[in-house]
């Protein structure tokens, strides 16, 4: 998959696959084409060449399709911040066309952790608060694909356990592609770690592996301080 940017690759000639059960760690420094990556196998951009396959659907010639399939947390969370919590996801349900909007609510909002601020309009809320309601909004349709491009940003220590969890215990029956510069939220989430850097993916492989002799900040800046 290629992704050209003027004269710029930011996305150059990569491979790679996530299978159903695996939480993948999708790492690079700034600007090395995570975000790029991420948004073209959500449908939100289009390659320059080659093939984003999702759930076996082609993103490009079924965009609709494959988004049904794909719950997506971009790193700038885009919210109502007029709607309330309940009434936002109620509207996300509804993009959906899912049934029993009200049950599939207030289960998102339990499994999130939620409950506290539902009846709060989203400018009132924290940051933390925030990506938890993006949270929510990826998941209340039950997606097989999980994008997560910084989920844990702005969220307190005990937040982010919770959300941690919320991940993994997503990951045992999903395919979730991770990123994030918290390198310790990737080694306690994540399987395997796929790093990319000036768009090309420099390695793929399991956290075991890529962890053996040393800590993954070692490998990652080793790997990408060039």
């Amino acid at each position: 998959m290629v992704k050209i940017y003027g004269q710029q690759k930011a996305v150059d000639n990569i491979s790679f696959k996530v299978n159903k059960g695996e939480v993948v760690g999708f790492l690079g420094p700034n600007g090395a084409g995570k975000s790029t990556t991420m948004k073209i196998l959500t449908g939100y951009l289009q390659q320059t060449e080659g093939t984003a396959i999702v759930s076996d659907i082609d993103v490009k010639n079924n965009p609709i399709e494959a988004k049904r399939k794909v719950g997506y947390l971009p790193e700038a969370n885009p919210l109502y911040y007029d709607m309330y919590v309940k009434e936002y996801l109620s509207f996300i349900a509804g993009v959906h066309s899912l049934n029993n909007i009200n049950i599939k609510v207030d289960e998102v909002i339990k499994l999130v952790g939620l409950q506290v601020e539902k009846n709060k309009k989203l400018g009132q809320l924290s940051k933390g608060y925030k990506q938890r309601v993006g949270l929510a909004a990826a998941l209340i349709h039950q997606p097989e694909v999980l994008i997560l491009d910084e989920p844990t940003s702005g969220l307190d220590p005990n937040q982010i356990i919770e959300i941690r969890n919320v991940i993994k215990e997503q990951g045992k029956n999903k395919t979730v592609l991770f990123s994030s510069h918290i390198l310790q939220e990737v080694q306690a989430i994540c399987n395997r770690i796929i790093i990319i850097n000036k768009g090309k993916i420099i390695a793929d492989d399991s956290l075991l592996n890529l962890t053996k002799n040393e800590s993954l900040e070692n490998v990652f800046r080793k790997l990408t301080n060039n």
